[in-house]
């Protein structure tokens, strides 16, 4: 591998791994302040794409103004799936029931999309699809780096939001010890629910992120499900520093494993870091001492 090369593989891998610790910071937040293995994730990233690509057929206009609309409206689903389907699950088998639920829900989305746009490939065509910008000798598309921004901004907002806010504060000690928080007054039934839309929140900015750079079709939820799932294990299960880190270490781990072996082979990288977290060091490599609680 030449220089250049390696440089351009480095430059996508940093690209993709920022892409890919938004699209999995929504399921640190489920399992965090829920214990919730939250399968539809992927599946609500796909419905928010498929909203920016309608947004963007319907007004002409960018699919990032889509966000205005799709944001609070996938926060307010979250609560609502959290109070009326989540909160209904015993608590002694709720992780291993929740993924039976969420399934479902995935299902019942992938069907819905299906209906309503059919199961025809979709691609958001805008006036920077095809062009490109150097960095140091290295060619790297517009629409990642805006993918890249836009995941940069949003993690950004939900550090701050977690470090500095009395509500952060208050679902960093949720998930931390749910019943440590209940007892110094938190009401962390409320900041259960608030966590989980912030989740689902988080799902609606990285659908229209990846709509800018990927064709989607109603099923392709299922091919992001083993990857997200590696990389929240990996950096360590309710930890979204782990989450972050793990993302970006796979993210680039992968960019430079596509030269030599094609995009099919490098895929594999993700469930060999997950079998490779699980027989080692199952809290993860990344998230602290948090993570090793769960």
């Amino acid at each position: 591998m030449s220089g250049s090369l390696l440089f351009q593989s480095l430059v996508l891998g940093v690209l993709l791994g920022g892409l890919y610790a938004l699209l999995a910071a929504g399921l640190t937040l489920y399992f965090g302040v829920m214990r919730v293995v939250m399968i539809a994730h992927s599946a609500f990233l796909i419905l928010a794409a498929y909203l920016a690509w309608y947004f963007n057929e319907r007004t002409g206009m960018d699919p990032l103004l889509s966000l205005f609309l799709t944001v609070p409206l996938f926060f307010v689903v979250g609560v609502g799936m959290q109070r009326l389907l989540i909160t209904r699950l015993r608590p002694a088998t709720l992780t291993m029931m929740s993924v039976l639920l969420t399934f479902a829900i995935a299902l019942f989305i992938e069907g819905l999309i299906g209906l309503a746009w059919s199961g025809t490939q979709r691609r958001v065509q805008l006036p920077y699809s095809g062009s490109n910008i150097e960095f140091f000798g290295a060619r790297v598309a517009v629409v990642k780096l805006v993918a890249f921004g836009l995941a940069a901004v949003s993690l950004a907002l939900l550090y701050l939001l977690l470090k500095k806010s009395r509500f952060g504060h208050a679902l960093r000690a949720t998930i931390q010890h749910r019943e440590a928080a209940a007892l110094v007054g938190i009401r962390t039934d409320r900041v259960a629910g608030l966590g989980f839309g912030l989740g689902l929140a988080t799902a609606a900015v990285g659908g229209t992120a990846l709509a800018l750079d990927a064709t989607i079709y109603p099923s392709l939820h299922w091919h992001w499900v083993g990857p997200l799932m590696a990389i929240i294990v990996v950096g360590g299960l309710g930890s979204v520093p782990g989450t972050a880190i793990a993302a970006m270490v796979l993210g680039i781990g992968q960019s430079l494993l596509q030269v030599e072996l094609g995009t099919t082979w490098a895929q594999t990288l993700f469930y060999v870091a997950l079998f490779a977290t699980l027989m080692l060091r199952p809290q993860g490599f990344f998230g602290g001492r948090l993570a090793q609680r769960f």
